[in-house]
């Protein structure tokens, strides 16, 4: 179970904690069952869902884009599994925002268990953790197909950051789309596995979201133009390192798609080895780059 201290709420239809969005879902909910703040569910929210066995590129996905829609003060709605999830979750809690936890199973069952810590720190900064389920009801392969539909139903559009060809991210998709609602998706290669179901739901009409400027472009086409209480420049560079010319950026940029050796990036960021380093370096530092056991540098989730 839970350890916080955070209230319990249950919440019927019709009262003015449920959610707008609910009402149009395949069997609204009777009941919600919450724990936390229920005045996050009026926060209007993005979904960021993806695969569980993501890859790098899906977690830095992910991480960046809820920490983008939490400086505009758009709150982050996922499911709390390993992967994705979990990366969206907290992408938005280091950017101060404010995100919910649609879980499969009851509001106060820790699910998976390595979500204590993520679920713990969501209540204490005043997010919430919501279910269908009632209290103390175990996960069930149902009950996270369902727990889909409600994602949808709270957010006003869904992000698709990564997934497979077939997925059960696919659900949440179809529910947002039969909801009337905007679906975007991050494309990734043609010959990725964890790529295929994104690159397929562009394919027939998502809206693809390919760097940060086109995210804030359907951002405010979802949700206007929202205040920004966070600054952007928190995505992980220091003032310093965005002067230097764009280098790190470039070579975040590289490291997300896959991960590289030092003479990989020459011409990258770089045109000598020292000068390399000195990026990879400073990103280390930053927590924002890890070097692999077989010399590689990849981007950190």
């Amino acid at each position: 179970m839970i350890a916080s201290k955070a209230p319990r709420y249950e919440i019927e239809r019709g009262h003015p904690h449920y959610p707008e969005g609910l009402h149009r879902v395949e069997q609204p909910p009777e009941r919600l069952y919450l724990r936390g703040a229920c005045e996050t569910l009026g926060i209007p929210g993005l979904a960021i869902v993806g695969a569980r066995k993501a890859t790098p590129y899906g977690l830095n996905c992910a991480r960046r884009f809820a920490r983008l829609a939490a400086a505009r003060g758009i709150a982050v709605i996922s499911g709390g599994a390993i992967g994705c999830d979990q990366a969206a979750h907290r992408g938005a809690l280091e950017m101060g925002g404010k995100t919910v936890v649609v879980l499969g199973c009851g509001a106060d069952v820790v699910y998976p268990q390595r979500g204590r810590e993520l679920f713990e720190e969501v209540l204490a900064t005043g997010g919430a953790i919501v279910a269908e389920a009632p209290w103390g009801a175990p996960p069930s392969r149902w009950g996270f197909r369902r727990r889909n539909r409600l994602i949808a139903g709270i957010a006003r559009a869904t992000l698709i950051v990564e997934a497979g060809l077939p997925s059960g991210t696919f659900s949440t998709a179809d529910a947002t789309l039969a909801q009337g609602k905007e679906v975007l998706a991050v494309p990734g290669s043609i010959f990725a596995q964890e790529s295929k179901g994104a690159n397929h739901l562009i394919l027939h009409g998502a809206l693809p979201i390919v760097d940060d400027e086109s995210f804030e472009d359907a951002l405010s086409q979802v949700f206007g133009r929202s205040t920004v209480i966070g600054a952007p420049a928190s995505l992980g560079f220091t003032a310093g390192a965005q002067a230097q010319n764009g280098r790190q950026t470039k070579t975040l940029a590289a490291l997300v798609q896959q991960p590289l050796r030092v003479e990989e990036l020459l011409g990258i960021c770089g045109d000598e080895v020292t000068e390399v380093v000195r990026y990879l370096s400073a990103l280390e530092l930053a927590g924002l780059v890890t070097r692999l056991r077989d010399g590689r540098y990849s981007a950190c989730a």
